[in-house]
């Protein structure tokens, strides 16, 4: 009989290959499409799934940058003043600075805000049970506007992305709307398809409930399976030696094993506080293109068996 996690790892890889198909078009053909702008690389990939040949799509921010930092080149203004349509994945630092700033260059530009529907996680808000427990903890993260802008790391919220994405395509292109439609529905087949993985790599007994993380960018993947993440950055700062102490002591009480990193942020922390408690460092790419693979990453990082 196969072992659950080979069974598991093979339900995944066929799950991102039906999530994943090439268009055969060759470069001119690509350039000769109507251009839509997205802020970040998770976005292009809910709307390059949804819109097809029908559109080519660009991210604002780039691979490898922060979306909470960066500042578009005057090359991608001249870009967006030629798209069809902004969707914007909702409260990211990027958006919250540059968004006037954007619609002035481009007045007769719709923009679309796709976390539109979306339960958001408000700054307040932690996975901690108790108000004592977390005044302990200091989970909580500060960003613009006082929303935990991650909204993609979430199945739940990847359909309402998704349909967000729908109505804006609808909109800006009725003629393509049964194409959409269709489109919207497998990916929406494949996002159930993920979090059916997620959760079968989760519910193992061996499954870590709770994780540290370098910038709390899990916030909702952990409120949808019932996870706690534990943030080393505090309110955007470094943590302080005596935060790190507070670390340490927590995961040698509660038994964590793993750090995430990623890798616009450093990690020279997470090393510190994995040499003095034996907790593992995992490296993670939540602004990933490749939004299904990145969720299956997580869930199997967390579900691996105790070596203990």
């Amino acid at each position: 009989m196969m072992k659950q996690p080979l069974f598991i790892l093979i339900l995944s890889l066929v799950v991102l290959a039906a999530c994943k198909s090439g268009n055969g078009q060759t470069a001119a053909d690509e350039a000769e499409r109507p251009l839509i702008t997205v802020t970040i690389e998770p976005l292009r990939y809910f709307t390059e799934a949804i819109a097809g040949e029908r559109f080519r799509v660009v991210s604002m921010v780039p691979k490898g940058s922060s979306p909470e930092t960066y500042d578009p080149t005057p090359a991608q203004l001249v870009a967006l003043a030629e798209s069809k349509a902004y969707l914007r994945i909702g409260h990211i630092g990027f958006e919250q600075t540059w968004a006037d700033r954007l619609a002035d260059n481009a007045p007769h530009l719709p923009f679309f805000d796709t976390s539109r529907g979306i339960d958001l996680i408000h700054e307040e808000h932690t996975h901690q049970h108790t108000e004592e427990a977390d005044a302990h903890a200091g989970h909580a993260h500060h960003h613009s506007g006082g929303v935990e802008p991650h909204v993609w790391n979430s199945a739940v919220n990847a359909r309402i992305i998704a349909g967000n994405v729908l109505q804006a395509l609808c909109s800006i292109d009725p003629a393509g709307r049964e194409t959409y439609v269709a489109r919207h529905d497998s990916l929406c087949r494949c996002i159930a398809r993920v979090d059916s993985l997620v959760r079968q790599q989760l519910s193992s007994p061996d499954a870590d409930r709770a994780f540290l993380i370098y910038h709390p960018a899990l916030s909702y993947f952990a409120r949808e399976y019932g996870l706690r993440q534990i943030s080393i950055e505090k309110e955007g700062k470094e943590p302080s030696p005596a935060r790190l102490k507070q670390l340490v002591d927590e995961c040698k009480a509660q038994g964590i094993r793993i750090i995430f990193v990623q890798p616009e942020f450093d990690r020279r922390n997470a090393e510190l506080i994995a040499r003095q408690t034996g907790t593992r460092i995992v490296s993670i790419h939540p602004l990933s293109y490749d939004w299904e693979e990145e969720m299956l990453n997580v869930a199997a990082q967390l579900g691996q068996p105790s070596v203990h």
